[in-house]
């Protein structure tokens, strides 16, 4: 009986104590594992149809807008109002839709810098450059403000009111080939849906 004892002890397994009896790294070893969540990105769904990139509304009105202004200024470099220099320019594509942004939003009265480039939705730097290209054209001028005698206005030169004449005519005839292109009331409703979800 006592060697039948003995032998089962010897088969006992060798961390039986009782578990207020093991150590802190006994309980670890023997504390079961948990799952963690793989750090691997989730792979994205494949896309069987990108047809959406290539009709959705934001892309439609990018070709939109680049399609007038560029009739805009094919137009105005055909304008006999237009100094020969800046028609040329125009012609050869040398003055772009980004350069119109000055004609869009300067002031009749000039504007300071940071408030075009606010009004035209770019940095000051950007705006900066086409200024200063713009300047160099003889569209406008940098003058002092008389507000501010640490600031500086952009003003347009008469060259540069002469081409912003040509600027209305040019836009007022793209206008009216939008409206024959789609009809009257599609044009309305274009301009009053633009209108609204621009000042939204």
């Amino acid at each position: 009986m006592p060697l039948l004892t003995h032998t089962r002890l010897r088969a006992s397994p060798k961390n039986s104590q009782h578990p207020s009896q093991q150590t802190p790294s006994q309980t670890a070893r023997q504390a079961p594992r948990t799952k963690t969540a793989s750090s691997t990105p989730a792979t994205p769904p494949t896309l069987s149809d990108d047809r959406w990139r290539a009709s959705h509304l934001g892309r439609w009105l990018g070709h939109a807008m680049r399609r007038f202004d560029a009739r805009v200024l094919e137009l105005m470099a055909h304008n006999e109002n237009v100094p020969l220099a800046l028609a040329n320019l125009a012609a050869r594509e040398q003055v772009s839709a980004a350069h119109v942004h000055i004609t869009r939003h300067l002031g009749l009265n000039g504007s300071r810098l940071t408030d075009l480039a606010a009004q035209a939705g770019m940095s000051k730097q950007a705006m900066g450059t086409l200024v200063t290209q713009c300047e160099a054209w003889g569209l406008v001028r940098r003058e002092a403000d008389p507000l501010d005698a640490r600031a500086k206005r952009v003003c347009f030169t008469p060259d540069g009111l002469a081409w912003l004449s040509a600027f209305q005519v040019a836009v007022n005839q793209a206008e009216d080939e939008l409206k024959a292109a789609v009809g009257d009331e599609v044009a309305t409703v274009i301009a009053i849906g633009l209108e609204a979800y621009a000042s939204a």
